[in-house]
């Protein structure tokens, strides 16, 4: 099995910044693709922000050049660097990674989540 630890999220002012990163352990050969999500109130989860392991990057429309995803391949870890936040950033952000294991099957595993909210 895989685990996935988040943390970095809190409270943060209306353009502030914030920095999340998600380290994963377990059965792990390779991460194909490692990212975030978030999940605001009442709304479904949606991707924020994924890199896969060549360095490509997909990020959505509403984030674009304000955060950056990066990873440490060997470390098995992911960030988010937030910056300029705004209210509508409030969220619950998970961590998801497309993990093959030593027997060469590929699962999606998820963290249990951690809280960002900005307000003034």
């Amino acid at each position: 099995q895989v685990q996935l630890v988040e943390s970095g999220g809190g409270l943060v002012q209306p353009g502030g910044s914030l920095r999340l990163s998600c380290v994963a352990s377990g059965n792990i050969f390779m991460i194909h693709v490692m990212g975030w999500y978030r999940q605001g109130p009442g709304k479904q989860r949606d991707l924020v922000a994924a890199m896969a392991k060549d360095g490509s990057t997909n990020y959505a429309d509403s984030v674009k050049g304000r955060f950056t995803v990066s990873r440490d391949i060997a470390q098995n870890t992911v960030y988010l660097q937030m910056n300029g936040l705004k209210v509508e950033d409030t969220a619950v952000y998970h961590c998801n990674a497309d993990v093959e294991n030593t027997l060469g099957s590929v699962e999606g595993f998820w963290g249990p989540g951690t809280q960002v909210t900005v307000s003034s």
